[in-house]
């Protein structure tokens, strides 16, 4: 999934992008057609790290 994409429909997630990322994340266009497993590698981030942090931001914003 993009990066752009996660932001939008799972807002809590910004700061796990800021965790794992940086601040400079936001300003970037590249969230728009950059994905997690592409961000992970440019910021040396554990990507099984941030997508398990991301997908329990994400559960909790299911309805049951």
């Amino acid at each position: 999934m993009l990066i752009g994409e996660v932001l939008k429909e799972y807002p809590d997630t910004i700061r796990v992008f800021r965790k794992y990322f940086g601040k400079s994340c936001f300003d970037c266009p590249g969230q728009n057609h950059e994905d997690i497993e592409f961000g992970s590698v440019m910021h040396n981030a554990d990507m099984d790290a941030v997508l398990r942090e991301l997908n329990e931001i994400a559960g909790k914003g299911r309805q049951p």
